[in-house]
C-alpha cells in the first residue's frame, strides 16, 4: 500500500524509485529519505542534486511514498513544485529521472532544465 500525499504542490516519488532509495539506504545502514534539491549549472541551467538525507530541516518539505520520504528544501521546491522523481532502468542505465511541469526546457539526459 502506498502513502502517497496527492497534494500537487508536493514532490513526489514514484514506487520504483521508493524502492531504489530503501535499497540504496538499507545497504548503507541510513533512513530510507532521499533529498532532491536543484543547484545552478548544467547544460540547460539548473542540475538536480540526489543524496540520501541524514536529516530533515525545519523549513524542508516533506513528502513519503512506501514508507520513503523524499526531502526538498524551501529554495528548490519553488522550482519543483509538482514533480514526480522516478527510477528508470534501461539498456542505457539506471538513474533517477524528474518529470517536473515548471521545466520549460531540458537537457537531453534529462539532469538539467530551464525555467
Amino acid at each position: 500500500m502506498s502513502d502517497t500525499l496527492t497534494h500537487s504542490n508536493q514532490v513526489m516519488l514514484t514506487p520504483s524509485a521508493a524502492a531504489r532509495v530503501r535499497s540504496i539506504a538499507d545497504k548503507q545502514g541510513r533512513a530510507a529519505r532521499l533529498r532532491l534539491s536543484v543547484e545552478g549549472g548544467g547544460c540547460s541551467g539548473f542540475t538536480y542534486r540526489f543524496d540520501i538525507a541524514d536529516g530533515i530541516a525545519a523549513d524542508d518539505s516533506v513528502s513519503a511514498t512506501d514508507g520513503v520520504e523524499l526531502v526538498v528544501d524551501s529554495i528548490s521546491l519553488d522550482l519543483l513544485r509538482g514533480s514526480h522523481v522516478d527510477f528508470v532502468e534501461s539498456l542505457g542505465g539506471a538513474s533517477f529521472q524528474v518529470t517536473n511541469p515548471n521545466a520549460a526546457a531540458g537537457c537531453g539526459c534529462g539532469s538539467s532544465f530551464s525555467v
